[in-house]
């Protein structure tokens, strides 16, 4: 009786949705009209799909290089705040929070005025004599901005981080010092390998978390996926199939796709975890 109302909210919510998409991923619809069962010609229409397959280099760029880039940073300051500073819950605090705003509306507002052609990026290359672009609306750039904003959004991984850094007993640094290993050794041989669990759950957690971006691009672009499809984000252009098109039908293929997507490389990284990640039972 307790979980009626649970099962009840994943019915509505979750699991009612999930399927109207999977059928109307076969069909046409326009959101006006009685949807049409049209077979798979929704996703033979993804083959020649020009800003399909624009918006899946946009996205992988994306995610291949920001991924990796949050992560060091994160490593990085979690090894730094390991070392015992003192006010350590303040600058886990500090450094954890852009991590809840940098996915919103304000922080993408911000950014577009940071990077803008007036920004304070522009500003300060203007002191050291430098001449300022405009980062965002230039494609060979633009792309790049929302790669920072979400490398800067590190302080989520950080924690975790921290947190497993923690857990690695003191024991096995002190007896690598007596044998004579230094910090980068220490690294390599200890804290890696006691550390891999965190950074694969890590790993899985950010990619599938870049790949659903999308408040980021939107803001930024105002919607378009400009400059020259620069930062269409996939999910940017199903949102435009979806409600600017209103080809619903389309829309929904698409969002099958990005999940057979997400869910392969999820099981890439499982599949190759078995050759890194290392758990002390």
């Amino acid at each position: 009786m307790f979980l009626l109302p649970w099962f009840a909210g994943l019915l509505l919510i979750t699991a009612g949705p999930i399927a109207v998409s999977l059928v109307l991923g076969f069909t046409d619809y326009n959101l006006i009209q009685p949807p049409e069962f049209n077979g798979l010609d929704n996703f033979n229409r993804m083959l020649s799909d020009e800003r399909l397959h624009s918006a899946l280099r946009v996205t992988f760029t994306y995610v291949l290089v920001s991924v990796p880039l949050q992560l060091a940073c994160a490593l990085g300051l979690a090894l730094l705040l390991d070392r015992g500073l003192r006010g350590l819950s303040f600058y886990r605090s500090a450094f954890y929070l852009p991590s809840l705003l940098g996915s919103s509306v304000a922080i993408a507002v911000l950014w577009q005025q940071i990077f803008g052609a007036e920004g304070m990026v522009n500003q300060v290359l203007g002191l050291i004599g430098v001449q300022g672009r405009g980062w965002i609306s230039d494609p060979s750039t633009a792309l790049s901005t929302l790669i920072v904003l979400n490398v800067w959004t590190f302080g989520a991984p950080m924690v975790i981080f921290l947190a497993g850094l923690r857990q690695i007993p003191v024991m096995y640094y002190e007896a690598a010092a007596v044998d004579g290993a230094n910090r980068w050794t220490q690294f390599r041989k200890i804290t890696v390998p006691l550390l891999s669990p965190i950074i694969f759950f890590n790993l899985v957690l950010q990619v599938i978390h870049a790949f659903q971006s999308f408040t980021q691009a939107f803001v930024v672009s105002g919607g378009s996926g400009g400059p020259s499809d620069s930062t269409l984000f996939y999910t940017l252009y199903l949102y435009q199939r979806g409600f600017n098109n209103f080809d619903m039908g389309y829309a929904s293929a698409l969002a099958w796709l990005l999940l057979v997507i997400i869910a392969g490389f999820t099981a890439v990284n499982f599949w190759a975890a078995k050759r890194w990640v290392f758990y002390d039972d």
